[in-house]
């Protein structure tokens, strides 16, 4: 969940939508969609272009086939149903925009309808309630948690990153989208929604009590004796630059020269927010990520602004996971690829695209524009990032109270290996 371009919320390689369900929705965090130069949510970066469409038809395609199949309807059909009432026309054309997007088969370019396009303008603002989680459909089309939220009530409940949700309510999700997905857990604050779900191959019901959800930021500790400062960031909100700055500065006053950076289940946020804090590790003018727009327009590199902070000869570690990504990931791999810091845990999500969305029919269509590159030019849609050091974080792990992933990156800040 960017206009700012919020990677975010939606924005994560989920493959379609990526939304923050509780918000519930949500949230294009993953990814990216397009706003405003500087507005750009990467979940969500969402440029609004509803003006200067070109409307000539392209003489290359030829839609003699669609006509046939659009007369043949309007003059033979007939209702067998109270359920098959024939559609006006702007339905009929809403549902052509739908398949010519799906046609393209990305997961993150799609048609809104005017009353879905209304409910992700609703989402990115989070004015809902709902139970806090990311969700998105992966690469074999089922619906799945890219992340629950801290503190929410997906989390409190057991909803764990990387759940299959089969059916909401006793509903199979099967062909769901996103959008239909949120539709369906979305409601009213201290209703329960149960969730069928699929983990590690055994099924699980789990119900959720939906509530308005507050998205916490950022949270800081001093690990004394370990003498490791760890600060956990769960999303990158409008404002989290300057909490991480506030972060950073209890860092400094610890007097700790070793520093974990948790972005596990950080499922993303605004581009700038990703910037400024990228910035505090990497001198001026450093390339943070790049948009590469496939030749389409110019790419745009987004860079360091310097912004300091971090005490010379401190030691960093970055703890990642399938919940980690979009703005996380632009992070995660700018100091990965500049040697500032190690990733620790468990290759990331993957949502790496830029979306805009152009106002077409009433609706809105969201198109995949662009993609995300690291400073090393590597795709972050191209299945993610990969830790320095893979670690695995088991459900009994969680269950007892353990967390090796935080245990290892404790162990390499302190040896150094």
């Amino acid at each position: 969940m960017e206009v700012e371009k919020k990677e975010g919320r939606f924005g994560v390689g989920v493959v379609r939508l990526a939304i923050i369900v509780a918000l519930v929705a949500g949230v294009s965090f993953l990814g990216g969609i397009s706003v405003g130069a500087e507005g750009k949510k990467l979940l969500a970066d969402v440029p609004l272009l509803n003006n200067g469409l070109d409307p000539t038809p392209d003489p290359s395609a030829d839609l003699s086939e669609f006509w046939k199949a659009w007369n043949v309807l309007k003059t033979r059909f007939v209702e067998s149903s109270a359920s098959s009432t024939p559609p006006e026309t702007k339905e009929k054309l809403w549902g052509a925009i739908d398949g010519l997007a799906e046609s393209y088969g990305d997961p993150y370019t799609l048609f809104l309808r005017p009353e879905d396009a209304k409910l992700f303008a609703e989402d990115i603002a989070g004015n809902f309630s709902g139970v806090g989680m990311e969700i998105g459909l992966n690469k074999e089309g089922v619906l799945t948690v890219i992340s629950p939220l801290k503190g929410t009530p997906a989390e409190k409940a057991g909803i764990l990153s990387g759940d299959q949700i089969i059916a909401i309510d006793g509903v199979s999700t099967e062909g769901y989208s996103t959008e239909a997905a949120v539709k369906k857990i979305r409601g009213e604050k201290g209703v329960p929604v149960v969730f069928r779900i699929i983990r590690d191959g055994e099924p699980l019901e789990i119900s959720v009590v939906r509530d308005t959800i507050q998205i916490p930021i950022i949270e800081g500790e001093y690990n004394r004796e370990a003498g490791v400062y760890v600060i956990s960031f769960y999303s990158f909100s409008a404002n989290s630059g300057s909490l991480f700055s506030k972060a950073l500065a209890a860092f400094r006053e610890s007097g700790a020269k070793r520093l974990l950076i948790d972005l596990r289940g950080n499922p993303g946020g605004y581009l700038a927010s990703a910037v400024g804090v990228a910035s505090h590790f990497l001198p001026e003018g450093t390339v943070i990520v790049t948009e590469d727009y496939d030749g389409n327009r110019g790419d745009v590199s987004h860079r360091s602004k310097g912004a300091g902070g971090v005490p010379k000869g401190t030691r960093i570690a970055i703890l990642v996971d399938q919940g980690s990504a979009s703005a996380s990931e632009i992070v995660a791999g700018a100091l990965q690829d500049e040697g500032v810091a190690t990733l620790i845990g468990k290759k990331t999500f993957g949502k790496g695209s830029v979306q805009e969305l152009v106002d077409v029919g009433g609706g809105s269509l969201k198109i995949t524009v662009a993609r995300w590159l690291t400073p090393n030019g590597r795709s972050i849609s191209a299945g993610g990032l990969s830790p320095d050091i893979e670690v695995e974080y088991t459900l009994e792990d969680r269950e007892a109270g353990k967390d090796p992933q935080k245990e290892r990156a404790i162990q390499y800040l302190q040896t150094g290996k």
